[in-house]
């Protein structure tokens, strides 16, 4: 593991002790689990707006309409 060396604004710095003191861990855990939950929203939110980006292009439309029209044709023959 890399140590990693960071100011923080003092009043976040104390909510992080106080909340760290209460449920007994330490305070790096609390950054780690809150980082990583932060990242994860980020990558949602990038992919989310992909799609809408993609929603709004004609030609991905169509695309994605001759890929359902295989799909189903699979499925019927899959049915057969």
């Amino acid at each position: 593991m890399t140590t990693f060396t960071s100011s923080l604004p003092d009043e976040l710095l104390e909510k992080l002790s106080e909340l760290a003191k209460e449920l007994k861990i330490p305070k790096n855990r609390i950054i780690e689990k809150a980082l990583t939950h932060y990242l994860e929203q980020i990558k949602k939110a990038k992919y989310a707006k992909s799609y809408i980006r993609i929603s709004k292009s004609e030609d991905m439309l169509l695309i994605a309409e001759e890929g359902i029209e295989d799909y189903f044709k699979v499925l019927k023959e899959l049915e057969k």
